[in-house]
């Protein structure tokens, strides 16, 4: 999936000035914010639920959800980004374990059970919980720093800059850390495989 920017919508407002509008309910604020975090949005999905479609699914879901519950949003509690990478994780654990019970959505937001769980989509949830269950591991063999920059990274979808600014730390640090840690992990899921 591609994410185009529309035109028009690019703004230069800072996300905070941004997310301001946003809460009192200004469509072209949502759609700058929208053009700024819907590919990083789109990465985490499809690293969560591996595939492309589900992942445009959860983006589109998650949207939807940042703009029913703009009010929600407070600006003290981090950054917007933080805020929608978050309802976006969310919404892909849900896609997964709604894939992993054999439940379909149905047009009107409700859910249904499958009568019969495909053998196929039980066979890839217990594949991806082997598969989660050793990058867990592999992450726990690295040092504290690297672990904590490579989840702040993947899992909370912060940039290099934004890692640094909260651990306080330079950022050629950060991706110092993040290289070393991946090398690590690589490593390490290498040689589980084999």
């Amino acid at each position: 999936m591609a994410i185009v920017p529309r035109a028009g919508a690019a703004s230069e407002l800072a996300d905070d000035d941004l997310a301001l509008r946003l809460v009192v309910g200004d469509m072209r604020a949502f759609e700058a914010l929208y053009d700024r975090h819907a590919g990083a949005g789109f990465a985490l999905a499809c690293r969560l639920v591996g595939d492309p479609a589900t992942a445009e699914d959860v983006i589109q879901e998650a949207f939807l959800s940042i703009w029913r519950g703009r009010a929600g949003y407070r600006r003290e509690l981090g950054s917007f980004r933080t805020w929608a990478l978050g309802i976006i994780r969310h919404k892909a654990f849900d896609a997964l374990r709604r894939r992993s019970a054999g439940i379909r959505e149905l047009p009107d937001g409700g859910e249904v059970a499958a009568r019969r769980p495909s053998r196929e989509l039980t066979d890839i949830a217990a594949i991806g919980r082997m598969e989660a269950r050793g990058v867990r591991l592999a992450l726990h063999a690295l040092s504290a720093e690297q672990r904590q920059t490579i989840e702040l990274a993947f899992l909370a979808g912060l940039s290099h800059t934004e890692i640094a600014a909260r651990l306080e730390l330079p950022v050629g640090t950060v991706k110092g850390r993040a290289r070393l840690g991946l090398a690590k992990l690589r490593v390490t899921l290498e040689a589980d495989a084999a």
